[in-house]
């Protein structure tokens, strides 16, 4: 496909009211900020720039992004922050804008290898009779007839398995038991044909956790696309930093650990079933991986390397750990030439202990990094010295852990991956920018040569939305804070009768707001459905929260982003405090000492900034379409009292605002029952 060079007027000419847009999309009204961030995006690809583009809600960015990426003849990659919104994206937004300019440019999508069938390990899963759950051995019987219909293999695409069920892991590609050409399987590869069907591509569509760990590990499937590529668009770009610190470093978890015990467990009843004893070894493997997980509490929290190996019940649970990750793989080893996926997983399982050992001694990674099975070694137990530029911490969620090395900046490293490219990078979302300030995304990234424009939201704001502000409020460091946010969200509440998220800041807040509201919701007799995280999927709850119509849900940081409620349902978002990380975090402790060791000012360099944005996709969750109204209720006095206050207010859409009940309860009078 050869590059052209449309003028700006060609562009929108698409966009207008007799364009092609409006013709191929009932529902398409001309907005001058999309036709504004569409030009920006045709001349950054054009001349092979970095552009970072905020656009507000309603802008239509998919579109002002889509358009001149497809019209310029290059090939692109664009990437999406979710695999669901991957899935929107590739069945929905894409061929709606080929179909409209009528290009005859072929797509694809590409995933990560865990989101495939692998017909290998599938085969491998009908030979035993040993399932996590009854519920998996049933699994597996609608899973095979779905392997002989599907033309992809992509999991998403069976909806009648939970996506979190154990089935999948023991049916989805991975990396080391993957024998690759040598594969009996090799000519029917789901992964296979859809990493060709990539290559082939005018347009492929990844998400941001493909992108980043390829460009680290250079082999899950873009490797070879990526130097071709002459446009790379990131939709919902703020969460790349985050995800680049997890890719960019090291890592293990308990996830991926018990994965591999129940591979193991696989391959050695159907390849070594004479040797029953190395199930001795995985077991034991299990028996820590409990052990390790029961010292790191019951309460989904950050925890810093000292703070973790002060415990000597957590240091000998770990050492445990380490010790049967090292056996089992030895014990491998030995059988290894028996079968190919007998050799991977004993690779993966040294491969996995030296990351866990890397976790606990600085410098020791690699297969120098094994203990000696003769000795007492075992894992380290001891801080490796200076840390530098980068942190070790832990991520511990309610049923699992997740072990982190991760670099203090990934502004170096990905300075350098934009710059040695010969693309256009264009970083889109609805929150980069503080205010119209850019810098701390900037730095972050390391893009300070990057250009930057921002276009607020066509709504009208101020006719269709509220912030409100309550007076009288204690400190949110106050242990009545939560039982009184939850006192002053009932009268709100009861004016938009239900119609309402409740975001928080923690898991703790969320606990017992749920506590305080189940007694209320008793005594009230209030007649709204009261939804919790924790109940069910995110997906159900919203689903749900969706057809009730007046439900309440409570919700943490998975809520506050990536969720789209529009219509009546939600007409009210409360949000319990100002979404600063807690000064117990061990990123932020450590950047917070970096910045100071410089002679920074660490919260106006990087809490505040990280919390603006934070607000701002919270409060993104009222107004999806014209047609919404809402409140945005923030219970932190501190958005008014405090001088940095204004510049996160001012952060958020131009809403009226008000700390005045009584007039939050009459802008829900035009709705009340």
């Amino acid at each position: 496909m050869e590059g052209s060079s449309q003028s700006h007027s060609d562009i929108d000419a698409l966009f207008q009211n007799n364009g092609a847009l409006a013709r191929q999309l009932k529902s398409f009204c001309v907005r001058s900020q999309q036709i504004e961030m569409a030009r920006a995006v045709k001349s950054a690809i054009e001349h092979r720039q970095c552009l970072i583009a905020e656009a507000g809600t309603g802008t239509g960015k998919t579109f002002a992004y889509l358009v001149p990426t497809l019209y310029s003849g290059e090939k692109a990659i664009i990437s999406t922050g979710t695999k669901t919104l991957q899935d929107q994206l590739f069945w929905r937004d894409l061929p709606l804008v080929r179909d409209a300019l009528k290009l005859p440019l072929v797509v694809a999508q590409l995933k990560g290898r865990a989101n495939y069938l692998c017909l290998h390990k599938l085969e491998a899963a009908q030979q035993q009779d040993l399932f996590p759950t009854p519920e998996d051995a049933r699994y597996l019987t609608q899973i095979i007839s779905f392997s002989r219909t599907t033309p992809t293999g992509d999991k998403s695409a069976f909806t009648e398995i939970p996506e979190n069920a154990q089935i999948w892991s023991m049916v989805t590609s991975t990396r080391e038991s993957c024998p690759g050409s040598q594969c009996a399987h090799a000519d029917d590869c789901f992964l296979l044909r859809a990493r060709k069907e990539a290559l082939d591509a005018d347009i492929v569509v990844v998400n941001h956790y493909l992108l980043l760990a390829d460009i680290m590990l250079q082999e899950e499937g873009l490797s070879e696309l990526l130097p071709k590529c002459r446009a790379i668009v990131l939709d919902e770009a703020h969460q790349i930093p985050d995800i680049a610190t997890t890719f960019f470093g090291d890592s293990v978890g308990s996830a991926e650990i018990a994965d591999f015990v129940r591979d193991a467990e696989v391959a050695i009843r159907v390849s070594a079933a004479d040797t029953p004893e190395l199930l001795q070894f995985t077991a034991k493997v299990t028996t820590a991986l409990r052990q390790m997980r029961l010292t790191m509490g019951d309460t989904p929290q950050k925890f810093d390397y000292k703070t973790l190996s002060a415990r000597s019940d957590f240091m000998e649970a770990a050492q445990t750990l380490g010790d049967a990750l090292y056996k089992v793989g030895k014990a491998l080893e030995e059988v290894a030439e028996r079968a190919e996926d007998l050799g991977a997983l004993a690779k993966t399982a040294q491969r996995i202990h030296s990351s866990f050992i890397h976790w606990f001694a600085e410098h020791t990674t690699g297969d120098d990094a094994l203990p000696d099975a003769d000795t007492d070694t075992k894992t380290h137990d001891a801080l490796a010295g200076d840390e530098g530029e980068t942190i070790r911490w832990a991520d511990v969620s309610s049923f699992s852990w997740q072990l982190y090395v991760s670099p203090l900046s990934v502004a170096p490293m990905f300075k350098n991956i934009v710059k040695d490219s010969d693309a256009a990078w264009i970083f889109t979302s609805a929150t980069l920018a503080v205010g119209n300030d850019f810098s701390h995304f900037q730095r972050e990234l390391g893009l300070d040569d990057a250009q930057t424009m921002r276009w607020d939201s066509p709504f009208d704001f101020k006719n269709i939305a509220q912030l409100y502000v309550p007076r009288d409020l204690p400190l949110p460091s106050a242990p009545e804070h939560t039982e009184a946010v939850v006192n002053a969200a009932l009268p709100v509440l009861e004016a938009s009768n239900g119609r309402a998220f409740f975001l928080f800041t923690s898991h703790r807040a969320l606990k017992r707001a749920h506590e305080i509201l189940i007694k209320l919701f008793e005594e009230k007799k209030y007649p709204w459905l009261l939804l919790a995280q924790g109940m069910a999927s995110r997906p159900e709850l919203l689903n749900r929260f969706r057809e009730d119509g007046n439900a309440v849900l409570l919700g943490t940081q998975s809520f506050w982003e990536g969720v789209d409620v529009a219509g009546r349902a939600l007409e009210l978002v409360i949000i319990d405090k100002l979404p600063f990380a807690p000064p117990d975090d061990p990123l932020l402790s450590a950047r917070i000492k970096s910045i100071k060791d410089r002679g920074g000012e660490p919260f106006f360099e990087w809490q505040l900034p990280q919390a603006a944005i934070a607000l701002k996709q919270g409060a993104g969750r009222l107004i999806r379409t014209e047609q919404d109204r809402g409140v945005l209720m923030i219970c932190d006095t501190r958005l008014v009292d405090k001088g940095y206050g204004k510049k996160l207010w001012m952060s958020l859409p131009p809403m009226r605002r008000t700390r005045d009940l009584a007039q939050v309860i009459k802008f829900f009078g035009f709705g009340k029952k």
